[in-house]
């Protein structure tokens, strides 16, 4: 097992002590910074089961306060690459350890993660903003795979199939891809990791991570779990690096040869360049990309489970997930009904403040562009003759705090129902029939989730065949579940993931002719 120790180099050693728990660290200027856990915080990337340095160092920051949590590795092309080698490297001792080892090594992994669960959950906390409550569902959310995966690791079956010919037998092989580049967002730093290296590993592939670089901390910690675990070095390898760094080190991992596989779970634009860099040699691809999830309520819905689902899955992580609803769609008969109970639902049970701090429900956006993009929302809608409802303007908690916002009298002609947000705002747009309401929502380039409330059964079976998504919600605003597939269609993205169907995304199918038999 690798061990951890600070860099003796002054610059690195101050570096490394920024990441240190609070109490050992310096007092300096500006506002105080979360404390972390001292235990699970690493500086270095991760690269062939070793915590590694680069020339530079980026600051991640809390996006409730704008304080520095510290400092990590700002690793590069060369490190990217390196990386990448150790993967391919470590890749036939991996793929060809027994299903049963595989899956041992993982449930080790899992069960460190429990273990660890409340540090984890301040990590994600502390560099991404989300409740402490929600980090720590996150966690489990995140730890789940890893156990789906252990287990999914021993049941990756092959074929047999009756022959044509009497002297030849025909049988199907399932093997790894080999190295996969996993290149994963901020919005849920732990689980979109785990979600699919688990996958990935279970299969026999090595994996790089590049986690986003407003969250790394999550990737690395990770990393020292694995590490504890025992998975072998080389296995698992995380590469931090900062904005000005990212470009270059996604096309490196697109591009170089040892990698096989790609996923990646960002915005629709940044995949399209992916998928062009990732095309040159002709890789496996797996992209979970944007949203633009529509919220039907028919007359026939009960009202107030519709809003407690328009609660759940409007305003989770403070409307900054992928299959958040963008666009809610009443019909005409309740309109009135559902807005205004929506309304006192908001103004209730949301209470905006610090992550750290008990009976917040909605911490921070990630950064102050992403309050300017529901400023920008909000200000066009309003120009076009929507009404704000509740909310609409910053919080007085901080910058990057955004008030739960409600619009009514919303139409399809107006940004917030053009483009994702990713914010804390819901436009209600009001129809009157079902055949209006399903072209709305199929209008959209993208195809990730919807959500419908009924409870006319024929509808029902009717608008869950037609809305053109890859997850339907009917009378549930919640809907992820690590035993369910999960992804996209149009450009919503490719691929599955989780579920039985996930591991076949870091599976190539070999068929074997045997004849002269």
């Amino acid at each position: 097992m690798a061990s951890w120790r600070l860099p003796r180099t002054p610059l690195l050693l101050r570096a490394a002590q920024r990441l240190l728990p609070a109490p050992l660290r310096r007092s300096g200027s500006g506002p105080a910074p979360p404390r972390l856990p001292g235990s699970l915080v690493r500086s270095g990337g991760f690269v062939g089961g070793r915590w590694v340095q680069a020339a530079a160092a980026f600051p991640v920051l809390d996006p409730a306060s704008g304080a520095e949590l510290g400092r990590v590795a700002d690793c590069g092309v060369a490190e990217a690459r390196a990386a990448v080698r150790a993967a391919w490297e470590a890749g036939p001792g991996w793929s060809a350890a027994p299903a049963k080892e595989r899956s041992a090594l993982l449930r080790k992994w899992y069960s460190l993660m429990m273990e660890n669960k409340d540090d984890l959950a301040k990590i994600i906390t502390a560099e991404n903003g989300k409740p402490l409550k929600e980090a720590q569902g996150e966690i489990l959310y995140s730890a789940s795979f890893l156990e789906w995966f252990a287990e999914e690791a021993r049941r990756i079956y092959g074929d047999i199939i009756p022959p044509s010919v009497k002297d030849r037998r025909f049988l199907v092989l399932k093997q790894p891809v080999g190295v996969a580049a996993i290149i994963t967002p901020w919005n849920f730093p732990s689980a979109m990791i785990t979600r699919k290296v688990g996958a990935a590993l279970a299969a026999g592939c090595t994996v790089v991570v590049k986690p986003a670089e407003d969250t790394p901390l999550s990737a690395l910690a990770l990393g020292e779990l694995a590490n504890q675990a025992g998975i072998p070095a080389g296995v698992y390898n995380v590469v931090p690096c900062s904005q000005q760094q990212t470009p270059a080190v996604g096309e490196a991992l697109c591009t170089d040869p040892l990698v096989a596989k790609i996923s990646f779970t960002g915005s629709t634009a940044t995949g399209k360049v992916l998928l062009h860099h990732a095309a040159g040699t002709v890789k496996r691809v797996s992209m979970e990309l944007g949203g633009h999830a529509p919220f039907i309520v028919f007359d026939s819905a009960d009202v107030d489970r519709a809003v407690a689902g328009a609660l759940a899955s409007k305003y989770r992580n403070s409307g900054q997930t992928c299959v958040c609803t963008n666009r809610f769609l009443v019909q005409k008969r309740i309109h009135d009904a559902f807005v205004e109970k929506f309304a006192k639902a908001i103004e209730r049970e949301l209470h905006v403040g610090n992550g750290f701090d008990e009976g917040t429900t909605q911490g921070p956006l990630i950064n102050e562009k992403a309050v300017g993009k529901v400023e920008r929302h909000i200000s066009d809608a309003v120009s076009q003759g929507a009404s704000i409802v509740t909310g609409g303007k910053r919080h007085g908690f901080g910058k990057n705090f955004f008030e739960p916002t409600l619009l009514s009298n919303v139409t399809t002609n107006m940004l917030c129902t053009q483009e994702e947000t990713f914010g804390p705002l819901a436009p209600v747009i009001k129809f009157d029939t079902e055949a209006e309401a399903v072209a709305i929502a199929n209008s959209a380039n993208v195809g990730l989730a919807g959500y419908f409330y009924s409870q006319d059964p024929a509808q029902i079976w009717r608008v869950a065949e037609q809305l053109e998504v890859g997850i339907v919600g009917v009378n549930e605003g919640l809907l992820s579940s690590v035993e369910c597939p999960f992804g996209g269609v149009k450009q919503s993205g490719l691929g599955r993931e989780g579920s039985k169907y996930g591991i076949n995304e870091y599976l190539e199918i070999k068929y074997v002719c045997f004849g002269g038999l």
